[in-house]
């Protein structure tokens, strides 16, 4: 993640970096001008001055464009990250897609993407503090070699104590970042889980306790002890730099008094001034390495969005539909009724256009699943799905699903129209919700919709614009009806199919209102899997 985004802001970075070095290194020239001064002459003094007040001020400007820029660096990354897995996203199978599932992306959107991008305002921080300490560590190698040694030393030991301690803490804010995961998808049971959650007291208790308490609990315990132990680290690092201020003052400093002097002299200023960033650069350095446990969580989320698919051009055109099949298709999943596998298939169907065919069968039977292979959501383990008479592979499928407009029993209602503006799009939109009964409610105003504030079945009518106005050749209505009153049932299935198979559309309904099943084309019988009737020239009602 981070190679991605420094490829993303590459000349922007550079550019930070090298404000934050130039920081640093004036940081350590002024004191240097500063220890100069403090034992030069009177005549020198005036030189001096200029040479601290030319590297203050560059010191300022430095450290302000430092800032700056990171700032900047942050928001892109923070959009860059969410920009990238977005489209991983949206480009992955819709298979895929759920066995990763909306926690674990909004997770990644949300919070580990934040993480990220927070580690570059701690940047320049990392950055310019790491120059101080490198450069103040050269200034007291040119003052006394004995006393750069011992630094080395020191620093050679607590780098060894942090890394031990560095190694343990990772592995904490892992924990917290796979738990995090998980605490998204509790945040969305708050709103989608409301009406249960009210309607049983015992259940909302237990929620907020058991579940949603404990994953908070558990994210905050663990990033809790991952910090603690780098905050320790911090200690035993502080500690070393006190033995080592102890050991240089009263054991490595000697010889005659002048030299002695100045050494002392340089060695105070640098331990004043270096202390503070070398403190900084231990307290930021577990930022970086939240950030790293975040962007590993977010590599694997998007890796499993991968997908074999090509997407299609935007501006190519779907192939008229001629007809559609099915040839042998299989597809196994978990049935959560039956605690099993099970199998749908072989499946051997075939669509023509200007036709309404009724999918039924019981419950658990696989109708959303064929529904979902037919559409190109599911691809198939076995068989082929044929377009046209050309097989739909990996390369055609994001184009052959651009032959459906479906709505789902999940179905989700954007906010807005998202089809091709046009200048009539309001209008035929809002003639279509005046025909539904939902003028007095809702409308169409720059392809917006006015509100959402609905009952599920207005918000069906509402998709069922969307549907209509999307003029795809084969639809797929998933038990649309089931959330209507008698009149919208009569109008879907009296009036709107009929109308759809007028203007050569293929519809797909699936159904349990079997007294309107007379008015199929052709009726497809569901069990088990399998399909034990595919319907004859007219359904007969049953």
């Amino acid at each position: 993640m981070l190679s991605f985004l420094i490829q993303q802001s590459r000349g922007r970075l550079l550019a930070a970096c090298v404000a934050s070095a130039a920081a640093g290194v004036c940081g350590v020239l002024l004191v240097a001008l500063i220890n100069s001064a403090l034992t030069a002459d009177a005549s020198a003094r005036g030189g001096l001055a200029w040479q601290f007040a030319a590297v203050a001020v560059g010191a300022m400007l430095s450290r302000m464009a430092a800032s700056v820029l990171f700032e900047h660096l942050r928001q892109s990354a923070n959009a860059d990250l969410r920009r990238h897995i977005a489209q991983r996203a949206n480009a992955a199978g819709f298979r895929q897609l759920e066995q990763v599932g909306p926690a674990r992306v909004q997770s990644a959107l949300a919070e580990h993407a934040t993480s990220v991008a927070q580690f570059f305002v701690s940047m320049p921080t990392i950055l310019t503090n790491a120059v101080i300490v490198v450069g103040c560590l050269v200034y007291l190698a040119l003052l006394s070699w004995q006393v750069f040694l011992a630094a080395i030393l020191v620093i050679g030991l607590g780098s060894v104590g942090y890394h031990l301690a560095h190694l343990r803490a990772i592995r904490h804010l892992n924990v917290a970042a796979r738990e995090q995961d998980q605490l998204f998808g509790h945040f969305r049971a708050i709103t989608d889980g409301a009406k249960e959650l009210r309607l049983n007291r015992q259940k909302r208790g237990a929620f907020t306790e058991e579940v949603l308490g404990e994953s908070i609990e558990t994210v905050r315990r663990e990033r809790a002890l991952g910090m603690s132990i780098f905050v320790a680290s911090t200690s035993w690092g502080h500690f070393l730099i006190y033995a080592f201020i102890g050991l240089v003052l009263f054991a490595l400093v000697g010889g005659d008094a002048p030299e002695r002097t100045r050494v002392m002299t340089g060695f105070a200023l640098v331990f004043v001034y270096m202390v503070p960033p070398l403190e900084g650069l231990l307290v930021n350095i577990p930022h970086a390495n939240l950030a790293r446990s975040a962007s590993n969580r977010i590599e694997e989320v998007t890796q499993g969005l991968a997908s074999a698919e090509a997407e299609a051009a935007a501006a190519q055109v779907p192939a008229a539909f001629q007809q559609l099949s099915l040839q042998g298709v299989r597809h196994s999943y978990h049935h959560e009724q039956r605690n099993e596998v099970f199998t749908l298939g072989p499946i051997d169907l075939r669509f023509h256009p200007a036709e309404v065919v009724f999918l039924v069968g019981g419950n658990g039977s696989g109708k959303t699943t064929l529904a979902k292979l037919i559409t190109g959501l599911y691809v198939p383990e076995q068989g082929r799905v044929v377009l046209n008479g050309q097989p739909v592979d990996d390369a055609s499928r994001d184009q052959y699903r651009q032959i459906f407009s479906a709505i789902f029993s999940d179905f989700h209602l954007f906010d807005r129209l998202l089809e091709a503006a046009s200048p009539t799009l309001d209008d035929q939109a809002n003639r279509l919700i005046e025909r539904l009964h939902l003028q007095h409610k809702v409308q169409v105003k720059n392809g917006a919709f006015t509100t959402q504030a609905l009952s599920q079945g207005q918000r069906k009518r509402l998709a069922l614009v969307a549907a209509c106005l999307e003029d795809r050749p084969f639809l797929v209505f998933d038990e649309w009806a089931a959330d209507q009153d008698p009149a919208f049932k009569d109008v879907f299935y009296k009036e709107v199919l009929p109308e759809l198979r007028a203007q050569g559309k293929t519809v797909l309904v699936i159904s349990h209102d079997d007294r309107y099943f007379h008015l199929a084309d052709r009726l497809v019988r569901l069990e088990s899997g399998q399909v034990v009737d595919d319907g004859g020239a007219r359904a007969e009602a049953a």
